[in-house]
């Protein structure tokens, strides 16, 4: 993760876990959230974070699908593109944008798929 995305790794955040108000298995996603002042956390898991426990921080809790979803809204073109270089990455399958869309739709993002789909056509 760290060589895909530098800016992603949150230090400074230990001190701040035990205040969280989320389940606590999830506290430390919070914490690290609150201290990089994130907008939101995107989790399959969003029962463990519940608008109680982000409201103070202003922050939200989305699922994938919604959050890829908002991503191909606001920027169309330079999702797909990103779709595209993820496809030609590869060295064996999904070597194309409909393999990768497969892909996504079996690993939790359907609408998101199912959605890209329609813009293609």
């Amino acid at each position: 993760m760290a060589g895909a995305f530098p800016d992603a790794l949150v230090t400074g955040y230990e001190a701040l876990i035990d205040g969280m108000e989320n389940d606590r298995k999830d506290r430390h996603v919070l914490a690290a959230a609150v201290r990089a002042n994130a907008e939101v956390v995107v989790t399959f898991n969003l029962k463990d974070f519940p608008d109680t426990a982000l409201k103070p921080y202003d922050i939200l809790a989305v699922s994938p699908d919604d959050f890829l979803l908002d991503q191909l809204d606001l920027y169309p073109g330079l999702t797909l593109g990103v779709l595209e270089g993820q496809a030609a990455s590869y060295r064996r399958e999904p070597t194309t944008v409909a393999g990768v869309l497969a892909l996504l739709e079996r690993s939790g993002v359907p609408q998101f798929a199912a959605e890209v789909r329609r813009h293609l056509r």
